[in-house]
């Protein structure tokens, strides 16, 4: 088996979906604008190792299982509706940005901090209430992934996934915590958090929305 080109099918598949905007995308900007890099930084890893959870239990064959239970499906998309309408509730109602220019520095002392914890949680969750990907793995494991290949190298082929994604969100972290970008963000006071708000709101509505077929 050439295991490298296989990898490279999969990954350029992958790197067209990982760029397209979606709820961990939102929360990763949030993360960097109100919280800071290192809060970022750890969100982008907890939203990886969610990858990871979706890709060992779609190599399990629980992903198939998922797919066909209509119930179990339907019950990971209320939660991660329940989730992301949460997420947009509590960022619609809470107070601007109130962080002078050197404090941009001393974040981690910031009176909005989060823990680490709360920052890979919300990063996982986000991500792994998210029923699409049950979908999405099963159909690109089924369609460029040989059934010889041993479940070893598919878990190597996650882990590389995971670690472009993480890579990918590192990217939009430094982005978005350039303290001129942060800046500007911060100028728009309580409008960047009603903005933010609603987008995982309109996000949940329309998981909502979406069917499992």
């Amino acid at each position: 088996m050439n295991y490298l080109s296989e990898f490279a099918a999969l990954m350029a598949v992958f790197a067209v979906v990982i760029v397209a905007p979606g709820a961990d995308f939102a929360l990763v900007v949030r993360q960097s604008v109100v919280h800071g890099r290192r809060a970022a930084l750890v969100t982008s890893f907890g939203i990886g190792a969610s990858l990871l959870f979706h890709i060992s239990y779609t190599l399990l064959g629980l992903g198939l299982i998922v797919s066909q239970s209509l119930a179990l499906f339907a019950l990971i998309k209320w939660l991660g509706v329940a989730y992301l309408l949460y997420l947009g509730i509590k960022s619609f109602f809470e107070k601007p940005l109130d962080i002078d220019e050197g404090a941009l520095a001393t974040e981690a002392g910031a009176r909005r901090s989060m823990s680490l914890a709360a920052c890979f949680g919300a990063g996982f969750l986000t991500n792994a209430l998210n029923p699409k990907p049950v979908l999405f793995f099963l159909s690109l494991f089924a369609t460029l992934v040989s059934h010889e290949t041993p479940v070893a190298v598919s878990f190597l082929y996650g882990i590389g996934m995971a670690s472009a994604l993480i890579a990918w969100f590192a990217g939009v972290t430094l982005f978005f915590t350039n303290p001129l970008v942060r800046a500007r963000f911060k100028a728009w006071g309580r409008w960047f958090n009603r903005v933010t708000g609603a987008t995982f709101v309109l996000l949940g509505l329309r998981l909502a929305a979406q069917k499992a077929g």
